[in-house]
């Protein structure tokens, strides 16, 4: 069954960027409530034991798995690429990958700010690496993600997730308030360019 990842840094470790109260309230009972969801809904399936990748990309997923599968994985992911580690940035690699899809570091910024900005209601944006070298930016509503089939979806290649930020008021409020565009400004200063870079040597590799 899944268990709900421990955090490589303390609740306050992110301040002033993230509030501690955030953080704890974020991480020990959303993100642990999508997990007991999840686990409850694939108990006694054949679903139960299997990968968390290869649950979401199933076909006819139940609204309850994929809400909260959905949940699991894009926190996971988001817990692991953000920080306290100060001053990292793109590898060599990554950034020539950034410059080709995005022409700049500074063009991605803004891209991807207005992606995550403009998503109505609740939802993610992500950084995806597709076909093995091209960096693309997705938005998805409520807690989907790549991994996940949909009737909208006509793109069939491959992608993985390298970045992913939780626009959800749950994970800004307290601090932000309805100021979500300061909330993403913000999130430059936690993300950790060394895993980030890591998981794009990965995904390529896959």
């Amino acid at each position: 069954m899944f268990e709900l990842p421990k955090l490589d840094y303390a609740y306050d470790a992110l301040e002033p960027y993230i509030d501690a109260k955030t953080m704890e309230i974020h991480h020990s009972k959303h993100h642990a409530t999508y997990i007991t969801k999840l686990n409850d809904a694939i108990k006694g399936t054949y679903l139960e034991g299997q990968a968390l990748e290869d649950i979401l990309s199933t076909d006819d997923i139940k609204p309850a798995i994929r809400n909260n599968g959905g949940g699991h994985f894009n926190h996971s992911l988001f817990w692991k690429i953000i920080g306290p580690k100060k001053d990292t940035k793109p590898s060599d690699e990554l950034a020539k990958a950034i410059d080709k899809s995005f022409n700049s570091i500074e063009n991605f910024k803004k891209e991807f700010a207005l992606a995550a900005t403009n998503r109505f209601g609740s939802g993610w944006a992500f950084l995806l690496v597709k076909g093995g070298d091209e960096l693309v930016i997705q938005s998805y509503a409520n807690q989907d993600n790549h991994l996940i089939k949909s009737e909208n979806t006509q793109d069939s290649s491959k992608k993985t997730a390298i970045i992913g930020l939780d626009v959800w008021e749950h994970a800004y409020y307290l601090k932000y308030q309805n100021r979500r565009p300061e909330y993403i400004e913000a999130c430059w200063n936690i993300f950790n360019w060394d895993v980030i870079s890591a998981l794009y040597a990965d995904a390529k590799k896959s």
